[in-house]
């Protein structure tokens, strides 16, 4: 089978196209290797992907519909994972329209595709943001989640909704992915994760948000592309017995499901220097800042819906995938 996986050069996408290949499907992956972060890194990332023959890339913005539509036409796709977008709440404050161009025309342009050429199953990256002020944890995919505070968690949000629009209109069987703080080796180094191990190996200080009264649902990124792959073969059906009156937010009528794949098992964030500190055998240096604009206190993922349906059952304990993002970051980074 044939899968596309956007957003290829990059972290999740890297990861889980390596394990695509090696269960024996043909990848198809897009990425622009855009300037966000170091491009270098999503180029070794890529080279590594390149040593099979099952591997095809493609440099395209999937802004551009034409270039988008000409992979479609060259290839029969059975499904299509779409995790490219710009990424990080924080940017999305001093760079609201990359987030338009990426999310949301980006995001368009593979729904139209998929509609022209039909497949087997759409998956794509939503977000934890899209909780935004919601205060009731664990966040549930059932809870409505109509406040963002941040550009990043509304683009993730309109996405939802647009998918919904295009199962309900297209019969596009449509998966929505709701990540919740995605870590380990190969990882983002714009992520807090990174540029702590960086700054204490470098003796730097460490700014620690909200006076470090904060806490995170961290992933290991090997549970989180587990979830994926359990998911390929398990596209929504529409369910006649969906209630109008009392609507789900999480599934429809349509062949449509939102899922949030995360640990359910949030970490204070003085809690997690503590174990970086452990694991990188070295002291930080902490500023203690307030609370930055768009960045909420707390996710914490409801899993029961996704342990339900596909047996997810994040197994990596937090010391563990910390231990092997430091050993990489060490090796990648030539730190002693």
């Amino acid at each position: 089978m044939s899968i596309i996986v956007t957003g290829a050069a990059g972290f999740i996408g890297f990861h889980l196209s390596k394990r695509l290949l090696s269960l024996g499907y043909q990848v198809i992956g897009i990425d622009n290797l855009n300037e966000y972060y170091d491009v270098a890194l999503k180029k070794e990332r890529l080279s590594l992907l390149e040593t099979t023959g099952n591997f095809t890339f493609y440099k395209i913005d999937l802004a551009n519909q034409d270039e988008v539509l000409s992979v479609y036409k060259n290839h029969s796709i059975d499904i299509v994972i779409h995790l490219a977008a710009q990424a990080g709440v924080r940017y999305s404050l001093t760079h609201p329209h990359s987030y338009v161009h990426s999310n949301l025309q980006g995001f368009l342009n593979i729904l139209e595709a998929c509609r022209q050429f039909p497949v087997e199953h759409m998956i794509y990256a939503s977000s934890s943001s899209v909780y935004g002020a919601n205060a009731k944890t664990p966040f549930s995919e059932k809870d409505p989640v109509d406040h963002p505070v941040s550009l990043y968690a509304a683009s993730k949000k309109a996405n939802e909704l647009m998918a919904h629009t295009y199962s309900h209109l297209y019969d596009i069987p449509t998966t929505g992915l709701r990540f919740f703080t995605v870590y380990g080796p190969w990882g983002r180094p714009d992520m807090a994760y990174y540029s702590f191990t960086r700054d204490i190996i470098e003796g730097n200080p460490i700014k620690v948000f909200n006076h470090g009264d904060m806490s995170r649902d961290f992933t290991f990124i090997d549970d989180i592309v587990e979830g994926i792959v359990k998911l390929l073969h398990q596209p929504p059906k529409q369910q006649d017995g969906w209630n109008r009156e009392k609507p789900d937010p999480s599934s429809s009528y349509a062949p449509f499901k939102l899922y949030n794949i995360g640990n359910n098992n949030p970490v204070k964030l003085l809690d997690f220097i503590q174990i970086l500190e452990e694991k990188i055998g070295k002291k930080a240096k902490m500023v203690f800042l307030p609370m930055q604009p768009g960045d909420v206190k707390i996710t914490y993922a409801d899993i029961t819906d996704l342990q339900k349906d596909v047996g997810f059952s994040p197994s990596t304990a937090l010391e563990k995938g910390l231990e092997s993002f430091v050993n990489w970051y060490k090796d990648y980074h030539q730190k002693k």
